[in-house]
């Protein structure tokens, strides 16, 4: 049966949204705060990191003034490129599936993501999403110059547009109180996936909370009786 959706758009989160690369990210985060002489986080911990621009979590996270987090930022990501962007992500259940069908149905999809646009695009075509895709963004290099995530947002939209996507009723998939707040600064309203990174609190304000694919697909596909 052919499916259509109440959205013209869908923007989604990567980290804890669609990827759950925390294995990866807590091993280099290891490595790299004991090179600056910094306590590790514990992987209960770890939700203070994923989700923020990793330049902003130095700062909030183990006190770095903005230099040493520009500095840090540059040794976590060559830790990053020399092990391999998408070494040790997966996908989380169903949720590739999920982005096969949004696309399948005809509806435009972009990454709006706080990683590095290279990673964001590494991952995508390492799971063979990056087809579903209209647009991959994410951050800048230096995770500074484009890192807020209502400018990342913003950005996912201008791409869309140019390639000629209806963007008037757009929605956007996280799972950090990050994505709640871009959202409402671009005037989009966010779907909180449960299964990621984020705190229950942290959903306030979004327009729907999800608990599995199931309930997420059931907001972003609708059947169509008449097919």
């Amino acid at each position: 049966m052919p499916s259509r959706s109440p959205w013209t758009c869908i923007l989604w989160d990567v980290d804890g949204t669609i990827v759950d690369a925390s294995e990866g990210i807590l091993r280099r985060l290891t490595v790299a705060l004991e090179h600056f002489g910094k306590q590790p986080p514990t992987r209960g911990e770890l939700s203070h990191w994923i989700g923020p621009p990793m330049y902003d979590s130095f700062q909030a996270n183990v006190g770095m003034s903005p230099d040493e987090a520009r500095e840090a930022v540059a040794f976590y990501r060559g830790l990053n490129k020399s092990e391999g962007y998408t070494a040790g992500a997966q996908l989380y259940a169903g949720v590739g599936d999920l982005i096969h069908d949004v696309a399948a149905a005809g509806i435009p999809q972009a990454t709006a993501s706080s990683k590095p646009e290279v990673q964001v695009v590494a991952l995508m075509e390492h799971f063979d999403l990056s087809p579903s895709f209209t647009a991959m963004v994410g951050a800048t290099p230096d995770e500074h110059t484009l890192s807020a995530k209502a400018d990342i947002v913003a950005e996912a939209l201008r791409r869309l547009r140019a390639a000629g996507v209806d963007t008037s009723r757009p929605v956007l998939i996280g799972d950090r109180h990050h994505d709640v707040e871009g959202g409402r600064e671009c005037g989009i309203p966010v779907i909180f996936v449960g299964w990621g990174f984020g705190w229950p609190h942290e959903s306030e304000g979004a327009q729907a909370v999800v608990d599995d694919i199931g309930q997420l697909r059931s907001h972003l596909l609708l059947e169509d009786a008449g097919g």
